[in-house]
């Protein structure tokens, strides 16, 4: 059926995002919410939180033994000297990969997600199964992730909190001697930090 108005339609949209349109809308319209508010947001998800900051974390402490030790330590303090705070941030522990040990992050009850460092938590970090099928099998779970650690390698399972959450630093690459922090930072994944993938191999 056509009809005859001045709007446009949103016809282009998903029907999930057709659906926060509307709610935007709505709420706009109501006073309850400042779109100028919400473009802030969406420009700080955007350009300055995400899991750029977790590489460069991850990046320093390869280059920087003090740093490394530094994070060991104190996470919080470690990736707040680098500017990384702010929500979901406020409580970190760093673990570190090695040779015997992989760790794995998931948050059984809810989404506990190191926002400041890694952005904003990928749907399957949310998802039940993941949830609850990494405290369980967890080598099944990276396997599915592409992942096959050596049977003799332990997979210890870090369970984040609305208290203390985890970053993952993984093994640095063999051949990156002499690499600045910046181009290590490229070899860092957000996955990496969460500990279903490793660190990128050098080209």
């Amino acid at each position: 059926m056509s009809h005859d108005h001045d709007h446009n339609h949103d016809n282009e949209l998903d029907p999930f995002a057709a659906r926060v349109r509307a709610l935007e809308t709505i709420l706009t319209q109501k006073g309850l919410i400042d779109p100028a508010a919400i473009d802030v947001i969406v420009d700080t998800y955007e350009t300055r939180i995400g899991p750029r900051n977790g590489a460069r974390v991850v990046a320093k402490a390869w280059a920087d033994a003090d740093f490394a030790d530094w994070l060991r330590r104190d996470a919080t303090a470690a990736i707040g000297s680098l500017g990384y705070t702010g929500r979901q941030g406020e409580h970190m522990q760093a673990v570190f990969n090695t040779p015997d040990t992989h760790n794995l992050v998931v948050c059984t009850l809810c989404s506990c997600y190191p926002w400041s460092v890694l952005g904003l938590p990928p749907v399957w970090y949310k998802a039940p199964p993941y949830r609850s099928r990494a405290v369980i099998d967890p080598r099944g779970v990276l396997e599915e992730f592409g992942l096959m650690l050596p049977a003799d390698r332990k997979i210890r399972v870090w369970d984040s909190t609305a208290e203390l959450r985890y970053l993952v630093v993984p093994m640095r690459p063999d051949g990156t001697v002499g690499w600045s922090e910046e181009r290590l930072a490229d070899l860092v994944s957000r996955d990496a930090m969460i500990g279903t993938g490793l660190a990128r191999q050098p080209a």
